[in-house]
């Protein structure tokens, strides 16, 4: 059965001069109209299509890919605010539309804000909400300091910068863990720092210890690539400088630095850095 708000993969089973029927199981065929056609599509071929409900609420395929699938959060643009809700920009020719009680605060045209999409199960359209703490788990969360995982940034706070973990759990980056520039529904990896006793997780954005050094490795010699083999910031450097460059702290730096010049692949000068 193909699932409503997802890429499924489907067989053709008509050709007709709309487009081409694919075989949705329970949900019956499904139209994949004419401009999403491959020029040598036959029968029987099988195809990866997003599936949702066009302006007149019918099952339809499509091969654009949406912002955000059913089960995810996304920070959206509104397009448009009317008495049936705000109807936000999700990447598809139909908006998604978030009704006014599914809004943590009154959406406005031009603004952004963070939603989760779902499947409404009494219309079997899809909707999305800011309201988001329904969507997330209430129960204490079973990770393992140092365990990767992705991340959804939402808002800031006095702290630092929460994140929604694996689409399911609240986390907290604390400002003194972040080192490049953040914003509301980037999409990003990270790793658990800890689960506290009361149940909340504080996250980092880097791997402790040695994979620290090598993640930001392969981005300074990318950035010594593309600069005559050359960086001009150095020990002496200050945080502020190293920070804005690379989004790293200046620790990292140093680390990565110490690295490199052990393996004898960069030469340490009084004014910088440069490429062995």
């Amino acid at each position: 059965m193909a699932d409503i708000g997802k890429f499924n993969t489907l067989k053709v089973i008509a050709l007709t001069a709309n487009g081409a029927y694919l075989d949705g199981g329970e949900l019956g065929e499904i139209l994949l109209p004419n401009r999403y056609l491959a020029k040598d599509i036959e029968l029987d071929d099988e195809v990866n299509v997003f599936i949702y409900t066009d302006s007149l609420d019918r099952l339809v395929a499509t091969t654009e890919t949406p912002y955000v699938e059913v089960g995810g959060f996304a920070s959206l643009n509104v397009k448009q605010v009317n008495k049936l809700g705000a109807f936000l920009d999700w990447g598809l020719p139909k908006d998604l539309l978030v009704p006014h009680n599914l809004q943590h605060k009154k959406m406005e045209v031009g603004k952004r804000y963070l939603v989760h999409v779902f499947l409404d199960q009494r219309t079997e359209r899809l909707v999305a909400s800011s309201k988001l703490d329904k969507y997330l788990d209430i129960w204490p969360a079973d990770y393992k300091a140092g365990e990767a995982v992705n991340l959804v940034v939402g808002g800031r706070t006095d702290l630092g910068t929460k994140a929604i973990i694996n689409n399911q759990h609240w986390g907290l980056i604390f400002q003194s863990d972040i080192h490049q520039k953040l914003h509301t529904g980037q999409s990003i990896s990270g790793y658990i720092k800890r689960v506290r006793e009361d149940g909340r997780i504080d996250l980092t954005l880097s791997r402790a210890g040695k994979g620290k050094v090598i993640d930001f490795t392969d981005k300074f010699l990318d950035y010594l690539a593309n600069n005559d083999g050359f960086c001009p910031l150095h020990d002496k450097s200050s945080p502020e400088e190293i920070n804005r460059e690379f989004g790293v702290s200046k620790k990292a730096f140093k680390a990565t630095i110490g690295h490199l010049f052990k393996q004898g692949k960069v030469v340490i000068e009084s004014h910088g850095v440069r490429l062995k």
